[in-house]
């Protein structure tokens, strides 16, 4: 019984990817400075895996429905440009520019959503047209309203405090709307249908639609989520640090994107978990902020996040193989 209870640990999506994390947090306490785990130290890659965290999970759940979403890179300097310029610029309430924000992430994702289900055309596709076309829409508008690509916010009250505000003048309140949301996905993946619906698209499309899974109308929700999910870290980072910028956000692209696989999920679709691309997002911030912790060439910072984050996907790879192999084995 124990040998088939570790056989199922490794056959989970998210035991490579705690395993890297335990690997990343080991190297950089022993290579980092005291200051690595102290709170103002820790707060450098958990603010990073909080902005982060709460743009690849959705960005997970597409790839393993079998779709992707690149637009989000445009997405959150069009969230930040909107409630600024709403908020900001025009002076109206700041819920009216949340509103706004939020409600073009809507209507951005519904039209990935709609091309997607109702054309040919593959989703990197699709969403490779709509971050170019988002971005060129944020810099035109932003020009045509403000004539400045960078728009000042000034934000108080309870929008400030919910939404734009630090925690100790340390950790960003995004901390808490990532814990949140991640326990949110959790249940509704793991714990509900829905979730089941989700692994069926990644694993055979036309099965699941022959089973009665509503594939279009799910496959929309995802990207609408998506494209939400990155208008509302724009839209927070635009009030947390009082302006917005049209160029910020093409890195979230690839970060997203390797934060998932290190997280387990397959490439090829119906693998993976909230809670491994949850630890993914982690690795990530702390390979990506650990690196100034350490005494090492800041010019090679590049290099060492490749090889380690390299590292801890073939750590998955290899985990998930030896456990499927052991698992055949058995029988």
């Amino acid at each position: 019984m124990r040998h088939i209870h570790f056989s199922g640990l490794l056959r989970r999506p998210e035991a490579g990817a705690f395993l890297g994390l335990v690997f990343v947090l080991v190297f950089f306490t022993i290579f980092g400075s005291s200051q690595f785990l102290a709170p103002a130290g820790a707060s450098s890659w958990l603010n990073v895996a909080a902005n982060l965290g709460v743009i690849a999970i959705p960005i997970g759940l597409l790839m393993i429905a079998g779709e992707l979403d690149v637009s989000i890179g445009s997405m959150i300097p069009a969230g930040s440009m909107t409630v600024a310029i709403i908020s900001g610029h025009f002076d109206l309430p700041i819920w009216v520019g949340i509103g706004g924000a939020l409600g073009l992430g809507v209507v951005v994702g519904l039209i990935n959503g709609l091309l997607v289900v109702r054309t040919a055309v593959p989703s990197l596709i699709v969403t490779l047209g709509t971050l170019f076309a988002v971005a060129g829409l944020t810099l035109g508008l932003s020009v045509m309203f403000t004539g400045s690509t960078s728009v000042a916010l000034a934000t108080d009250g309870v929008a400030k405090l919910i939404f734009g505000s630090f925690i100790n003048n340390t950790f960003q309140v995004m901390i808490l709307w990532w814990l949140a949301l991640t326990a949110a996905y959790i249940f509704v993946v793991h714990f509900s249908p829905w979730g089941n619906w989700i692994f069926a698209m990644g694993g055979d499309r036309i099965s699941a639609r022959n089973a009665g899974i509503p594939t279009d109308k799910l496959t929309i929700a995802l990207f609408i989520v998506s494209s939400v999910s990155a208008a509302f870290v724009g839209m927070c980072q635009a009030m947390l640090f009082n302006s917005a910028q049209v160029s910020a956000g093409s890195a979230f692209i690839f970060n997203s994107i390797i934060s998932v696989v290190v997280g387990g999920v397959l490439l090829t679709g119906g693998f993976g978990s909230i809670i491994g691309i949850f630890l993914g997002t982690i690795t990530f911030a702390v390979v990506n902020q650990g690196i100034y912790f350490t005494t090492f060439d800041r010019n090679l910072s590049s290099l060492i996040i490749g090889i380690m984050l390299l590292a801890a996907v073939l750590m998955n790879n290899t985990f998930r193989q030896m456990a499927l192999s052991y698992s055949s084995k058995k029988k």
